[in-house]
C-alpha cells in the first residue's frame, strides 16, 4: 500500500509524529547480508497541486543572467545535499532530519516525476550528505555514520538496498562530541578515489580544552578515508562548519565553503570560499573568526599555525554552503570550471542576505572572483521565500539547486540569448 504526502507543513508534521511514535529498526545487519527485512512501503511525495504551483510562482521573480531559465524540477521536503546518479537515473536527497529522497525523472522531460523515501527499512540520524563514486557507490554521510549503497541507482527501485558500514554508527566522531549543532557531514570523492567528509566542530567558536581533541579527530576540518572505511587521516584543519566542498576539475586542488563565527556584528567576519594545495594545511579557526577578523575569544593571542587565508571572501552571515565546480557544456564557455555554491542566509543578521546562488570564476593562477547568478529569493520585507543549499550538475548540463525552506529542487538550464 503507497502511502502519498502532501507537501504541506500540517502533513509532514503529522508524519514526523507517526515516525516518533513508531520508529523504525535499524536493518543494516540484514541488509549487509542481502536478506529480506518485510518492508514494503514507500512514502511519495506529491508533485502537483497548489503547493508546487506556489513554487513556481516564487520562481518568477528569481533573476538570472541572459538566456538562463529556472524552473521547479521537484517537490522534496527538507532537501538540502545532492548526489545525481552516474548513469543520471535517480538524484538523491540528503536532509538534516531522517529521510534520503530518491528523485527520478522516468521520462526525460527535464522534470521529475518521481520523489519517495529511499531505503525505508533503514534508521539514519542527519543524512544530509550523500555523494557517488564514478562508478557508482553512492555513499551516505550522517551525524556519526557513513554507510554505502552499491548500485544504489539500481537497488532504489526496492525498499530493501544493499547497505554496508563505511564507518560504523558511533566512531565518525566520539561519542561526547555528539552534537545537534554543526553536524550536516558532506562527503566527496577525490581525485585519490578516497572519501573526503567535513566534520563541523560544534561550537561557535571552540574552546582551548576542545582543541587537541578536535586536531586528533579531524573535528573542525575535514578528514579523508579509504572508501572501505580505513586508512583516516586529517586532511584538513581550522574549520569552523563547512557545509560544501568539490575539486577543481583540472588541479584536483580540494575546494571549500566555510560558516563563519556568528555574534560579532552584521557585517563581520566575512563568510569564506577557501582554497587548499596540500594536505594539512590550516585555515585559521579558532583564532580567527572569518577571513583577518580574529575571535574576540583569541584576541591578543599568538596564532601558533600557519594560516592559509581565503580565496574568496563572501559577505558575512550570508551562509555560504553546498558548491560544485561546473563541467558540462550547455552553459557558456566563462563558466566551465567556475564554481556555482548556494548561499543560504544565516540567523545571525538585523538584514537577511544570502539566499541565492553565487558563481566564482577562478583563473589559471587560482585566483578567484565571484558574484551572484540567481537571486530573487527574499522579498522586499526582508522575507526569505526560499533558501538555497546546494547545487549539483545533471548530465545535460543543466544544474539543479536544493532548497530546504521551500522543499524543493530548481533546475537552471541555458537557451541562449
Amino acid at each position: 500500500m503507497k502511502t502519498f504526502l502532501l507537501a504541506s507543513i500540517g502533513l509532514l508534521a503529522a508524519t514526523s509524529l507517526a515516525a516518533a511514535q513508531a520508529p523504525v529498526p535499524d536493518n543494516l545487519e540484514k541488509l549487509s547480508n542481502f536478506q529480506s527485512t518485510g518492508t514494503t512501503e514507500f512514502t511519495f511525495v506529491e508533485q502537483s497541486g497548489a503547493y508546487a504551483d506556489g513554487i513556481r510562482e516564487t520562481l518568477k521573480r528569481i533573476k538570472l543572467p541572459a538566456g538562463f531559465k529556472i524552473d521547479l524540477y521537484a517537490v522534496v521536503p527538507d532537501a538540502r545535499h545532492m548526489a545525481v546518479g552516474p548513469q543520471g537515473i535517480v538524484t538523491f536527497v540528503g536532509t538534516r532530519k531522517d529521510k534520503v529522497w530518491a528523485v527520478t525523472d522516468r521520462n526525460k522531460d527535464r522534470v521529475a516525476d518521481e520523489v519517495k523515501n529511499f531505503a525505508p527499512s533503514l534508521k539514519f540520524a542527519i543524512p544530509n550528505g550523500p555523494c557517488f563514486s564514478k562508478d557508482g557507490f553512492l555513499y551516505i554521510a550522517e551525524q556519526n555514520r557513513v554507510l554505502v549503497y552499491p548500485a544504489a541507482e539500481f537497488f532504489y527501485e526496492s525498499p530493501d538496498v544493499a547497505a554496508f558500514n563505511v564507518v560504523k554508527q558511533g566512531e565518525l566522531v566520539p561519542a561526547t562530541e555528539e552534537s545537534y549543532n554543526h553536524t550536516a557531514r558532506v562527503c566527496k570523492i577525490g581525485p585519490d578515489g578516497k572519501l573526503y567528509i567535513s566534520l563541523g566542530q560544534p561550537f561557535n567558536v571552540a574552546p582551548a580544552e576542545k582543541l587537541d581533541l578536535y586536531k586528533e579527530h579531524g573535528i573542525g576540518g575535514m578528514i579523508r578515508i579509504n572508501t572501505d572505511g580505513t586508512g583516516r587521516e586529517v586532511y584538513t584543519y581550522g574549520i569552523r562548519n563547512s557545509v560544501g566542498h568539490d575539486f577543481h576539475p583540472e588541479t584536483g586542488e580540494l575546494w571549500f565553503t566555510d560558516n563563519q563565527v556568528d555574534g560579532m556584528g552584521d557585517d563581520i567576519p566575512p563568510g569564506e570560499i577557501n582554497r587548499q594545495t596540500a594536505a594539512g594545511q590550516h585555515f585559521g579557526h579558532p583564532w580567527y573568526g572569518g577571513g583577518s577578523v580574529r575571535t574576540t575569544e583569541y584576541a591578543g593571542q599568538e596564532v601558533p599555525v600557519e594560516v592559509v587565508m581565503p580565496a574568496v571572501e563572501t559577505v558575512a552571515h550570508a551562509a555560504d554552503l553546498g558548491m560544485t565546480f561546473y563541467t558540462g557544456r550547455q552553459f557558456p564557455e566563462k563558466y566551465k570550471n567556475a564554481i556555482f555554491s548556494a548561499q543560504h542566509g544565516s540567523w545571525n543578521r538585523t538584514e537577511p542576505v544570502g539566499a541565492r546562488v553565487m558563481v566564482t570564476f577562478v583563473d589559471s593562477e587560482g585566483k578567484a572572483t565571484t558574484e551572484p547568478f540567481a537571486e530573487g529569493w527574499i522579498d522586499e520585507n526582508g522575507e526569505y521565500l526560499g533558501r538555497p543549499v546546494d547545487v549539483a550538475q545533471l548530465r545535460d548540463g543543466s544544474i539543479l539547486v536544493s532548497d530546504d525552506l521551500a522543499g524543493a529542487l530548481y533546475r537552471i538550464s541555458y537557451e541562449g540569448n
